[in-house]
């Protein structure tokens, strides 16, 4: 079994809570969003050891992914059993050129890390689609900022804290 220790948005983040899950705590609770960001030992870095760090379904991870849309980052944040449609993706897009983001876009372009890019605290101005099959699927986990770190949230919430715009971009 995990170590786990957490933090509560709307809680003063402690010294034991990175800058980047700092960050995401602020966004949630400013967005009126009252959630636990819950700490793991282990990583949460991808969907499938997200899953099984809480003992959920893959699918129930609300993972955020960088791609370059022109060059330029955007967010797409979808379930974690499912792969993108680039050619849907840039359709959404008014036929934007996809491609994928390294570690330093993805890094410069939200202020996260690969692994804990969380969708709660992204920087103003930056396109976010949240893809609908997400609707579908009750309670998600999306992460908080670190590799070890999410919080539990809804479909509701993620495009509330985003400002994001609904997709159908996942490969089915």
């Amino acid at each position: 079994m995990s170590n786990e220790t957490s933090t509560n948005a709307g809680v003063a983040p402690t010294a034991s809570t990175s800058g980047s899950v700092a960050r995401v705590v602020e966004a949630l609770d400013a967005a009126g969003i009252d959630a636990e960001v819950r700490h793991f030992d282990e990583s949460t870095r991808t969907a499938a050891d997200a899953a099984a760090a809480l003992g959920v379904l893959q699918a129930q991870i609300a993972k955020t992914l960088v791609f370059l849309a022109d060059g330029a980052p955007i967010i797409v944040v979808m379930g974690g059993d499912d792969r993108v449609d680039t050619e849907a993706l840039g359709a959404a897009l008014d036929g934007a050129t996809i491609g994928r983001a390294d570690a330093d876009s993805v890094r410069s372009g939200t202020g996260f890390a690969i692994g804990g890019v969380s969708p709660a605290g992204l920087p103003r101005g930056l396109t976010v689609l949240v893809d609908r099959s997400l609707s579908e699927v009750g309670e998600l986990w999306a992460a908080a900022g670190t590799p070890k770190s999410v919080y539990r949230t809804s479909y509701g919430e993620l495009l509330s804290v985003t400002g994001g715009r609904e997709v159908s971009v996942a490969q089915r």
